[in-house]
């Protein structure tokens, strides 16, 4: 089983921890309809750079 040798400093232990952060996630605008959405991502309304790419389906109506 491995044992250190010596106690891990303070400083060492930052420095590994310095890339542990969150990042913001990288956002786009769409150019057709203007909405944000995650790069690389349809947009909620179907669209990918520019393009309809995915039909949004006919909302069904009750009849009464």
């Amino acid at each position: 089983m491995a044992v250190q040798k010596s106690r891990r400093t303070p400083a060492t232990r930052g420095a590994r921890r310095a890339h542990d952060k969150l990042k913001n996630p990288a956002l786009s605008v769409d150019p057709t309809s203007g909405e944000t959405h995650l790069r690389h991502r349809v947009t909620p309304d179907g669209f990918y750079r520019g393009h309809q790419v995915v039909a949004q389906p006919e909302s069904i109506e009750d009849e009464e």
